[in-house]
């Protein structure tokens, strides 16, 4: 009889954030090997305008090599999320070992506080790209200041 055991959100972030730091280790040289271009974001082909998560494969790719302020300038949000999981990682390993307690359900206040803190995560997150990219405020006369 096979049982399933059930993962919190911060246990599912570091597990997804684990593949991502692979993943991102080695980005750059399957790039140099196949000529491509780059992940491909159909919001930004279709519209100019940036997603939220404009910048997060660059700051992964950061990160992993140990460019931190890199990785900040390309994508707080990548930062946070990795800043998260490694958090979250002793728990899922004491989870995991059998040291810590499964997690408990959250009520509902719990989960409509997570989901609205999120969205406002990702709208900071696409706020700081809008004007990273100079749509909005003053990035694009600070780029023409720098030269």
């Amino acid at each position: 009889m096979l049982i399933r055991r059930t993962y919190s959100l911060p246990e599912k972030l570091t597990m997804a954030s684990a593949v991502v730091a692979a993943a991102g280790m080695v980005y750059p040289e399957v790039m140099k090997l196949t000529g491509g271009r780059g992940v491909f974001c159909p919001l930004r082909t279709m519209t100019g305008v940036p997603c939220p998560f404009c910048g997060f494969t660059t700051a992964t790719v950061a990160l992993t090599h140990g460019e931190w302020a890199a990785a900040l300038e390309a994508s707080p949000l990548a930062c946070l999320a990795a800043a998260t999981a490694l958090g979250t990682a002793p728990l899922l390993a004491a989870r995991t070992g059998g040291l810590a307690p499964p997690p408990r359900p959250a009520c509902a206040r719990t989960r409509r506080l997570i989901a609205v803190a999120g969205g406002a995560v990702v709208a900071a997150s696409w706020l700081y790209q809008l004007r990273r990219h100079g749509l909005i405020g003053s990035a694009s006369s600070s780029r023409r200041d720098r030269g």
